[in-house]
């Protein structure tokens, strides 16, 4: 298709009540007194915004949060709220780095679908022509049940199957029972946390030291489910990492450099931060009895050393700004800036809900929607969005029919000790309410 120049068309307030309702459960998982950096920099239109940032920085539940949001291609708009850490006077701003877990999924999904759009992998290409190791799956019976227990895999996981985690791979964070023993003990464990002695209560471990030991590791484990019968949220995005590197013959961390970041204009988006860069890199929160306390400060930060290997699925560093310039990107259908980074068909077909029939949903984080490459699809009344979130408690998604871009960042764990997703969630859709009934909401592309 043609690439268009995108419109937001006339919004309803009915519709803009259920903008951003995809998200849902979406996103996984003392000091001194706070100075004036506490207080949301308040753009002009955000006001629930500003006070939900306001509110969580005052009751001292976070440091800081963070949003960008942007129409179309116009510059975003900015609500920060405040500091880099409890007790310091740096303020968070638009340019603070924050550890994004999960968010990097839907960048390692649309990694996937250039090469898709170029010709070098299939959607629904068994994984086994690319890592022979897979050919053969063994699956549990019973889900999280014995490891012993075991029956052949019926059909082959594809690239499908690794971009909506309907593979059958496990999650050493998911899963319970013997198969998440048998992930960690086996070093099949794609994220990092702390240095301190805390790594176990927040499900990570040692982790094995290359992507290529990593796929090896995860073909010997059985399946928790058939491939392409159950959604569960899995390492299918880590595994893709390796799939990327044996197709385009470069290392993951180098494709994603020339072919996402540096077209994208995204200078600030690291699996390792530089010894330059870690006065910026915000303080990330264990939320423990009602407490903050600093389980990854920029000084003895894990983000301050090369990881195991590049995570595809939780292993970034990122700015609101250069999220914010990853979702302009995808709401440019792949062009920003004039720089063509994606296809428009490979922007279209990576944010469109590509579930297999089969695969049911209930009860799971993709409950109620569909699921694309790496990121959560809205369906029915919330057509149109796309996004993700991470288990330190960031967002982001777009909205096409809207020309709507979104980012929140913020660093507390675990992710459910506050309701944060969905009342950011509910604050924007109550802003775009506000817009409306002003007459503000009607914007052409930029």
């Amino acid at each position: 298709m043609a690439f268009r120049d995108f419109e937001t068309p006339q919004l309803s307030r009915r519709s803009l009540l259920q903008a951003g309702a995809w998200l849902g459960a979406g996103a996984a998982l003392g000091g001194l007194p706070f100075g004036r950096a506490a207080f949301a920099q308040n753009a002009t239109n955000w006001a629930n915004i500003s006070k939900l940032a306001n509110d969580y920085v005052s009751a001292r539940k976070v440091a800081n949060i963070v949003a960008a949001l942007g129409w179309n291609q116009a510059d975003p708009e900015v609500v920060a709220a405040g500091t880099l850490a409890l007790g310091q006077p740096a303020p968070a701003t638009i340019d603070s780095l924050y550890r994004i877990y999960s968010m990097t999924k839907p960048i390692s999904g649309m990694a996937t679908m250039i090469l898709i759009d170029e010709g070098k992998l299939g959607l629904d290409q068994p994984l086994a022509d690319v890592i022979p190791a897979f050919a053969k799956m063994q699956v549990q019976k019973t889900y999280d049940g014995s490891i012993t227990d075991l029956e052949p895999a019926v059909r082959p996981i594809t690239i499908r199957h690794l971009l909506t985690h309907t593979a059958g791979l496990g999650y050493s964070i998911i899963q319970k029972g013997p198969i998440k023993t048998a992930y960690e003990d086996a070093g099949l464990v794609p994220g990092q946390v702390t240095k301190l002695p805390l790594a176990a209560a927040f499900g990570r471990g040692d982790t094995v030291r290359s992507l290529e030991k990593f796929a090896a590791g995860l073909a010997t484990m059985p399946l928790v489910a058939q491939p392409g019968t159950r959604w569960s949220y899995s390492v299918g995005l880590d595994l893709m990492g390796r799939v990327i590197e044996v197709v385009s013959g470069q290392t993951f961390d180098t494709f994603l450099k020339q072919r996402i970041f540096e077209p994208t204009g995204m200078t600030s988006t690291f699996f390792t931060v530089p010894q330059s860069e870690l006065g910026r890199l915000t303080t990330n929160y264990g939320v423990l009895n009602g407490q903050l306390l600093p389980i990854d400060p920029p000084t003895q930060s894990v983000y301050a050393d090369a990881p195991a290997f590049p995570f595809g699925g939780a292993g970034l560093v990122s700015s609101a700004r250069d999220y914010d310039r990853f979702l302009r990107m995808l709401l440019g259908y792949g062009k920003i800036d004039g720089t063509r980074v994606m296809s428009e068909l490979a922007v279209r077909v990576g944010t469109s809900n590509l579930l297999p029939e089969s695969v049911d949903t209930k009860g799971t984080f993709a409950d109620g929607a569909g699921f694309g490459a790496g990121g959560r699809v809205g369906l029915g009344e919330t057509a149109g969005t796309y996004g993700w979130g991470g288990a330190a408690g960031t967002v982001g998604f777009v909205d096409f029919k809207r020309g709507l871009r979104a980012t929140m960042m913020t660093q507390y764990m675990p992710g459910e000790s506050y309701p944060l997703t969905n009342e950011f969630n509910q604050a924007v859709r109550a802003d775009l309410v506000a817009m409306a009934d002003h007459g503000e909401v009607h914007r052409t592309a930029s």
